[in-house]
Order: C-alpha cells, then structure tokens, then sequence
C-alpha cells in the first residue's frame, strides 16, 4: 500500500530521543535519592525547594537540549545545578543513616 521507508536518521528526532533517554537516566537516580532523603526527617522548606530546583534544572535541561537548541553552558548548567541538588541529598541521607 505504502511504498516510502520510515526515516531513522532525523537529527530533530535523534535529539529529542536523546533528551528522553538522558531524562530517564537521570530522574530515576533522583526520585530514589529524594525518597531516601524524605526519611532523613529534613527541614521542609530546605527540602521543598531542593524538589523545586531540581524539577526546575530538569526542564530547563530538556527544554534547552530537545525544544530550543541553546549553545552548551545553558545545558551544562542546567545540568550540574540538578546534580548537585541530588549529591546534597545523598551526602545528608548517607551521614544521616551512618
């Protein structure tokens, strides 16, 4: 019925593709963080607006990666700020339970 080929090699595809999967390898790690950080007992402004950062560097991160391609600082920024949230939260959740 159809005689065209799907196209694999879009590179508007690829980079979103990339962006998804970069989004998946990275709020896996900090939604299991956060949850082990929750049962530390933290001060609840501190750990709102940790979530709130961190949710915020997220979708500056996806949207300067897949939507609005920015030069690179945008997403490396955007990218260590919400890293670092999750390294925080780790270092207190694992002084806490030692």
């Amino acid at each position: 019925m159809y005689k065209t080929k799907p196209k694999f090699d879009d590179p508007n595809v690829e980079r979103v593709r990339r962006a998804h999967r970069n989004d998946l390898e990275n709020i896996f790690p900090f939604v299991l963080i956060a949850f082990f950080y929750v049962l530390t007992n933290p001060q609840a402004w501190l750990a709102i607006n940790l979530f709130r950062v961190a949710a915020i560097a997220r979708i500056v991160h996806t949207v300067v990666y897949a939507v609005v391609v920015v030069p690179q600082p945008a997403r490396a920024l955007a990218f260590f700020v919400c890293l670092a949230v999750t390294l925080y939260m780790a270092f207190q959740t694992i002084v806490f339970f030692l």
